[in-house]
């Protein structure tokens, strides 16, 4: 990594934010909530892809924010054979969104690599989440204070790997291309995104999947240090 970074740039749900352990723990409280008597981990199961697929449909501008959050729901209950109607669909939309900040369980070694980067770089947030949830998660989980930025595509009007966003996002941060970098699991969105902009890039890749060799990769947070 260059010597010059000053700004880390970070993804927030999947990154650091772990978004499915949170997620399916919202779940299990807005069925309880409404009633509904399904098998979570069958719902997940199926739920979990189509709401990715539904997220790049959301990020090339596709589907707008209420027809996803429906649909995603829909969908899945369409594919496990659950009759829900429309109102019930709308409700745990709705509750989902009320009640996802409620769970912050966050990556292992997300704190400690933000303890470690924060007392010699500027950290920041680019997210493609929705405005009201995406701060409510990062206060609720106590990290907040560790960013001095953060862009979201509802500021900006687009999403990852839209350049726009990349470029808002460093001119609030008052910083360069040459002194950035992003961090995010998304290979195209955030990966793919930040090295079109013409800013430097390390993939979270978690979940494993084949990278290019050229690829900055990481399997875990802490691994960010051989970098800084």
């Amino acid at each position: 990594m260059h010597k010059n970074i000053t700004d880390i740039f970070f993804d927030l749900d999947h990154t650091l934010w772990d978004f499915d352990k949170n997620s399916a723990l919202t779940f299990q409280k807005i069925f309880e909530i409404n009633n509904v008597t399904i098998n979570t981990e069958e719902f997940l199961k199926h739920y979990e892809p189509i709401n990715l697929n539904y997220w790049k449909l959301f990020r090339e501008e596709k589907i707008d924010k209420v027809n996803l959050r429906y649909k995603r729901l829909s969908d899945t209950f369409e594919a496990i054979r659950f009759t829900a109607d429309q109102a019930l669909i709308h409700q745990l939309s709705e509750d989902y969104i009320t009640h996802l900040s409620s769970f912050n369980h966050l990556f292992e070694g997300t704190v400690d690599i933000l303890e470690y980067l924060k007392p010699n770089y500027n950290l920041h947030i680019i997210t493609n989440g929705f405005h009201e949830v995406q701060h409510k998660k990062l206060e609720k989980a106590n990290i907040n204070n560790y960013f001095k930025t953060v862009t979201n595509s509802e500021m900006v009007g687009v999403k990852k790997p839209n350049p726009k966003i990349f470029d808002h996002a460093l001119g609030l941060a008052n910083t360069t291309k040459a002194q950035s970098v992003m961090i995010g699991d998304n290979y195209e969105a955030d990966i793919l995104g930040a090295l079109d902009f013409g800013i430097d890039a390390i993939c979270f890749n978690y979940h494993n999947f084949t990278l290019d060799a050229k690829i900055k990769k990481i399997e875990t947070l802490i691994e960010l240090k051989k970098f800084f």
